[in-house]
């Protein structure tokens, strides 16, 4: 890749808002499955970013040349019994900037963060047969199990969810 990528911590999203909620149209309508179907119009993906910033979510996005190529979130759980765990979620990288490394960029920046916020567990679904799914694999995260009909996707089948952890302590 000739330019450069820089992770940015987003504490704000009205700036990058627009670029965000075409990322999420772009993402949708190229198939994803990220709880949205196609069409989605562009002010329901407003909306969404709208209110994505809450207490416990860190939204990192991925920029080349100003240019928002994808974005992670990490949810830390706020139950008293899960202050030690997390989430991924919303991995999201633009199809024209796909298999540059973004993706995996973008879950190592998370799982940095996690580290930094104490967390000894990440968890994450993804569609079956997704390509996320190599990616997770590859980086060292566990799949836990599937749970069948778990999300519908824009054909109107019910696709089975795979649900991965990593444990971020050697010992456990």
């Amino acid at each position: 890749m000739d330019r450069k990528l820089k992770i940015v911590e987003v504490e704000l999203v009205d700036a990058y808002q627009q670029q965000l909620s075409e990322l999420l149209v772009s993402v949708v309508d190229d198939g994803a499955s990220v709880g949205f179907l196609p069409p989605l119009s562009e002010s329901d993906a407003a909306h969404y970013w709208t209110s994505v910033l809450a207490p416990g979510v860190i939204l990192f996005i991925a920029e080349i040349d100003h240019d928002i190529a994808g974005s992670i979130q990490l949810q830390l759980c706020k139950k008293q019994n899960g202050s030690h765990r997390a989430e991924i979620a919303k991995l999201m990288t633009s199809p024209k900037y796909r298999r540059m490394g973004i993706g995996r960029a973008l879950m190592n920046k998370a799982e940095e963060r996690a580290k930094e916020e104490g967390i000894r567990l990440l968890v994450l679904d993804t569609r079956e047969g997704d390509p996320s799914n190599h990616l997770y694999r590859s980086i060292g995260f566990i799949e836990a199990g599937r749970i069948p009909g778990y999300a519908l996707s824009a054909n109107g089948s019910l696709d089975a969810s795979v649900f991965y952890y990593k444990s971020l302590v050697s010992n456990e």
